[in-house]
């Protein structure tokens, strides 16, 4: 899950516990908000440390340049 989609589900959980006052029969749109905004912590979380991660390994890698200089015949 990206961070992207992390924020997404955030906000439309967000907005299911906190906005919506309409209450169908036999479900409760405000646990599922919750639901829905701990789901989207878990993944921006996950998302971030895979992220810093991938950073890391791309700093660490040591990059070695040769060059040769060959003079041309006389």
């Amino acid at each position: 899950m990206s961070i992207g989609a992390s924020v997404v589900l955030i906000l439309i959980g967000a907005i299911l516990k906190f906005a919506v006052t309409w209450t169908p029969q036999n479900v409760n749109l405000q646990t599922i908000g919750v639901i829905l905004m701990i789901g989207g912590a878990v993944g921006l979380i996950t998302s971030i440390v895979i992220a810093i991660m991938r950073r890391r390994n791309r700093m660490a890698a040591e990059v070695i340049e040769q060059r040769r200089y060959i003079e041309p015949p006389q």
